[in-house]
């Protein structure tokens, strides 16, 4: 066929014709041509399409994201669920591509992110399948610090941050915003009760407003310096970083009171003084201890 035959049967211009022919042989698929007024594309006799079609950059790129956030996928021998289904998925690919991608599988090395949190793939289809269907759910679920009750909540989505997965939702016994590490939830029920999310809701900018809300342990953490000068070493799992008079106030909550002092606020290179929540006062002051401990000239 030539490209005009193409482009009218596939109702496109000759252009994207021409196009089409030359992403099907990056995809590894043997369109051969010839020239003159009885010339045009042929595919190859008894040509069967491989399951699975990328083009050298789509496959590439795969490969690249799955190693980036789940590093065990390197290794061909692993029982990783990702891994598995990437070795397959290469293993479908035309021969070109896939000796590419498996070289690109073989020799990269990925160190792996001690801060991510793999939830388990059936909870997290579990909360997928009652955002869709608006269905609350009844959640089993444990802290940081292994506390575990069983909320029971409207899931309005599921949000990837950072290579972790939140569910946001709206808490029926706390009636406000909550934000729950999807890695924390042991069983998910849902329960015949619907819902409607609030119209127009953005997960992500909603998210980032409520990380650090409505956890066991209440944070205020008072600087001197201004809001615009503060802002950027707060991260929002923090809490609500406000405006004051001599300064700005840092309002949230923790369930982790030894981490909030010791892998959070000793990020952040301002005065400031612990000026509300008796369980992270005495953490800053365990983690004081401990430095001050680490200078003392007696052993």
């Amino acid at each position: 066929m030539t490209a005009g035959e193409l482009a009218e049967r596939l109702g496109v211009t000759e252009r994207a014709a021409r196009r089409y022919v030359a992403i099907l042989r990056e995809a590894g698929i043997p369109v051969d041509s010839v020239r003159g007024p009885y010339g045009g594309y042929r595919l190859g006799c008894g040509t069967r399409l491989p399951p699975v079609v990328f083009t050298q950059a789509e496959a590439l790129g795969l490969v690249m994201t799955v190693l980036d956030g789940q590093p065990a996928a390197a290794d061909t021998d692993t029982d990783d669920p990702a891994g598995a289904a990437l070795g397959k998925v290469i293993r479908a690919l035309p021969e070109d591509i896939g000796r590419q991608a498996a070289a690109l599988r073989e020799y990269a090395s990925a160190v792996p992110d001690r801060y991510l949190a793999r939830p388990d793939p059936a909870t997290t289809s579990a909360l997928v399948a009652a955002v869709a269907a608006r269905r609350c759910v009844l959640l089993r679920y444990r802290s940081e610090s292994g506390r575990e009750w069983e909320p029971e909540a409207d899931p309005w989505a599921v949000v990837i941050r950072y290579g972790r997965w939140y569910l946001l939702c709206r808490s029926h016994h706390a009636d406000a915003i909550r934000t729950y590490r999807v890695d924390r939830v042991s069983s998910v029920q849902q329960i015949t009760r619907e819902f409607e999310p609030p119209e127009g809701i953005d997960p992500v900018a909603v998210l980032e407003e409520n990380l650090g809300a409505g956890w066991e342990f209440p944070t205020r953490v008072v600087f001197d310096a201004p809001l615009d000068e503060v802002g950027p070493w707060i991260r929002p799992a923090m809490g609500r970083l406000e405006a004051a008079p001599d300064g700005c106030v840092l309002v949230g909550s923790t369930s982790n009171p030894a981490m909030y002092a010791q892998e959070w606020l000793t990020t952040v290179p301002l005065a400031f003084r612990v000026a509300g929540g008796p369980e992270l006062r005495a953490a800053v002051a365990t983690l004081a201890s401990r430095l001050t401990a680490a200078l003392a000239d007696q052993p």
